[in-house]
């Protein structure tokens, strides 16, 4: 672990040199000018779909939790949701970091069997992985297919790259949850040998019985239980729908009319800058907003307003996370 002790400064030095890359491409001085314009009705609007966001993932997660028998209330839940969403936001990679706790804690505030608490968690960060890839792929191919005027001249675009690694990743996790269903007694000899060093701890050494317990769980769950996983499909498709949605919300706060193909662009290309490896997308998020609005022929003002209220919500939900950390406490 040694080579690794640096790591997350290297990451963070990154962030920044990014971040102050960007903050010289700004016009700062329009960022207050631009944000007073809003009204409250918009503010309101803006904050609706947000809310909408949220719930529509925890209620995915609620239902997969309430398929395995685990017993927790709608909010209790909303409150592990979100405290484990503050973790990731604040690792590498806002993608992942806070499952392990958010594990913790469904075992140890509400008794919930540890392979239920995994199989109910990895069900849930499986769709949405999985949507946000499909979604992607979707997005790219309409790019290639219906160009953007403005998009032509960006040599270093190469979206058949990005196309194909985004399909790969989706095939790759495709096929690690059928390897899961099918050979879940392989896959716990492996974790096994993994943890042979820390097999002292008694739940370690039931282990194998854990996931034995979750691949039949999970077996049963996709032959007796298709319209809760139906059900949780749609929520991930929702989430998107509401995604798009606040988008253009945020557009046509500045007036901007963008065709469906501009729309896709803005979008695809903030959630690929979200799957790099940078705490919260700092930096990453704020290029990819003003290569876009550059590609598009927009002005930096209107990327400036689009970047101030995303991150304004990024800090809301952090400041909301780091209260249900503590109410976890």
């Amino acid at each position: 672990m040694r080579q690794f002790r640096h790591a997350g400064t290297v990451l963070w030095l990154v962030a920044l040199a990014l971040v102050s890359w960007t903050l010289s491409q700004m016009p700062l001085a329009d960022i207050g000018s631009t944000l007073s314009q809003l009204t409250w009705t918009q503010w309101g609007a803006w904050a609706v779909v947000n809310v909408l966001v949220v719930l529509a993932g925890n209620t995915r997660w609620f239902m997969l939790t309430r398929m395995v028998r685990g017993k927790i209330g709608f909010f209790h839940l909303l409150i592990i949701r979100q405290a484990g969403q503050t973790v990731s936001f604040i690792t590498p990679g806002p993608q992942f970091g806070g499952e392990p706790l958010q594990i913790y804690w469904l075992y140890k505030r509400t008794g919930m069997a540890i392979h239920s608490a995994i199989l109910s968690l990895g069900l849930d960060r499986f769709f949405e992985l999985w949507i946000n890839f499909l979604m992607l792929i979707l997005g790219i191919s309409l790019l290639m297919s219906m160009p953007v005027s403005g998009i032509g001249e960006q040599a270093d675009t190469n979206w058949e790259q990005i196309l194909l690694l985004m399909a790969g990743a989706l095939l790759l996790l495709s096929g690690l949850a059928l390897y899961v269903i099918r050979q879940p007694a392989m896959l716990s000899s492996r974790l096994e040998k993994l943890s042979a060093r820390w097999l002292s701890s008694p739940r370690l050494q039931a282990i194998d019985d854990h996931w034995q317990s979750l691949g039949s769980d999970l077996r049963a769950a996709i032959s007796t239980q298709k319209p809760v996983l139906s059900m949780a499909l749609l929520l991930s498709l929702g989430g998107w729908v509401l995604i798009i949605v606040e988008m253009w919300l945020v557009l046509s706060f500045f007036d901007i009319a963008l065709s469906s193909s501009g729309l896709v662009l803005i979008l695809v290309a903030m959630r690929l800058a979200l799957l790099l490896p940078l705490p919260g997308g700092i930096g990453t998020l704020e290029a990819s907003v003003f290569w876009s609005f550059q590609a598009l022929g927009l002005s930096a003002s209107a990327a400036l307003g689009v970047i101030a209220i995303m991150r304004l919500r990024d800090v809301l939900v952090l400041i909301a996370g780091v209260l249900c950390v503590r109410a976890l406490r």
